[in-house]
């Protein structure tokens, strides 16, 4: 868990994580970009990095230690 690899992965997920669900909370708007509550946006992206990254956490005491996966490398 403490390789450079490790933490790449889990900064890679988080910031799909956060990017992921503050499109799909600007989505739920439809609004207009200008009517987006944007404090609410950031809040609901940051609350799904912090939970990615806890995860990524998680998973890398009990998969592969080497990523932030829940999976074991087969290969």
């Amino acid at each position: 868990m403490l390789t450079g690899l490790f933490w790449l992965d889990a900064v890679e997920r988080m910031v799909r994580a956060a990017a992921s669900s503050a499109l799909a909370t600007i989505g739920t708007g439809a609004l207009g970009i200008f009517d987006v509550a944007w404090s609410g946006v950031a809040s609901i992206a940051g609350l799904a990095a912090v939970v990615s990254l806890l995860t990524s956490i998680v998973a890398g005491t009990g998969g592969d230690p080497a990523t932030a996966g829940f999976t074991t490398d087969t290969r």
